[in-house]
């Protein structure tokens, strides 16, 4: 009889149980393809979230892993290794495999933005890295305190690679668009990176902050009040990365499905091709494919039209100090 103060197991880490229980007696084999986090839940009745924790602990305990084409399947390493049943940390031969005091913080970094890149943020956590590293997890600690802080740190790490040039470019428009580019090619290097970024939570390390400060250093001709500069200075990299998330979300639906963008539109044709044929979407049907698809074209188009708006604002002085202000929507208050 189960006592009153016994909880049962969480629902997913009964179906971690099971996935685990079935992968190391061989059911599963490495290579075979598991079911997505929509199969997990549709199969077994729990909601998406739920059935997200389930490949995360299957990730962290290195039975599964994500591939580019194939989707989640069983990790080559899974049937080598003897685990207990539990959630399990790397194997102590791993744990041992690099002495004492050889890692360093930009080591660990590397290493993690190297899973992020190839399985997306939701493969990174610290027995994860501690198995990639062949180091002991609480040896992580000593460079990072827990994965909040390593994303973090990894975000930091990834705008270092980014050479802000001084002074840069000669003009306001010139500057914006050099870092905004510039930050376009992160977040097409490292897909993950716009979920690493917080504009409303700031994060207070120096190299995203070296990219804020060059910014605002470029509107230093204009004489904007700091409140102006701020909030364009927090804007332009706001629209590279609501792009950038569009990258980032393909990526996880192809190595979720295994079905490719192009595999999709052929899946979806005859669905359009009924759709726009009943001349309810004329324009619509004479739409460019590629149109839709071209995130860089699309980019380019964003950033354009967003620094045409801010010089037309220069140009009516309504962000100057002691010039014209927007004009009002609303009912005027009274003093």
């Amino acid at each position: 009889m189960t006592s009153a103060t016994q909880r049962p197991d969480p629902p997913y880490r009964r179906i971690v149980a099971e996935f685990r229980t079935r992968i190391l007696a061989g059911d599963l084999r490495p290579g075979d393809r598991v079911p997505s986090i929509r199969q997990i839940a549709q199969r077994w009745g729990v909601a998406i979230a739920t059935a997200t924790k389930v490949v995360a602990a299957l990730r962290d305990e290195g039975l599964v892993e994500a591939k580019v084409g194939a989707g989640t399947v069983v990790s080559a390493r899974a049937g080598r290794e003897e685990r207990p049943a539990g959630p399990a940390g790397p194997p102590a031969a791993r744990q041992a495999g690099v002495p004492k005091g050889s890692l360093n913080r930009r080591h660990v970094l590397r290493t993690a933005i190297a899973i992020a890149d190839a399985e997306g943020l939701g493969a990174v956590s610290m027995r994860r890295l501690a198995a990639e590293l062949g180091a002991g997890p609480m040896s992580l600690y000593r460079h990072v305190t827990g994965k909040d802080e390593l994303v973090t740190q990894m975000a930091d790490e990834v705008f270092g690679e980014a050479e802000l040039p001084v002074p840069g470019p000669e003009g306001w428009r010139a500057k914006l668009e050099l870092v905004a580019r510039l930050q376009w090619e992160l977040s097409r290097r490292h897909l993950w990176l716009p979920r690493a970024v917080s504009f409303t939570r700031p994060l207070l390390v120096p190299n995203m902050m070296a990219h804020t400060e060059w910014t605002l250093r470029a509107l230093d001709e204009l004489e904007l009040p700091m409140e102006t500069r701020v909030r364009e200075a927090l804007t332009l990299p706001a629209l590279v990365h609501t792009v950038a998330l569009s990258m980032a979300e393909e990526a996880e639906a192809e190595q979720e499905t295994g079905v490719t963008l192009d595999g999709w539109r052929l899946i979806q044709r005859k669905r359009a091709d009924e759709l726009l044929s009943t001349g309810q979407f004329p324009l619509l049907a004479r739409l460019p494919q590629e149109t839709v698809s071209d995130l860089d074209g699309m980019f380019d188009y964003i950033l354009a039209r967003h620094l045409d708006g801010f010089a037309v604002m220069l140009s009516r002085g309504a962000a100057r100090p002691g010039c014209g202000q927007v004009p009002e929507t609303g009912p005027r208050r009274r003093p």
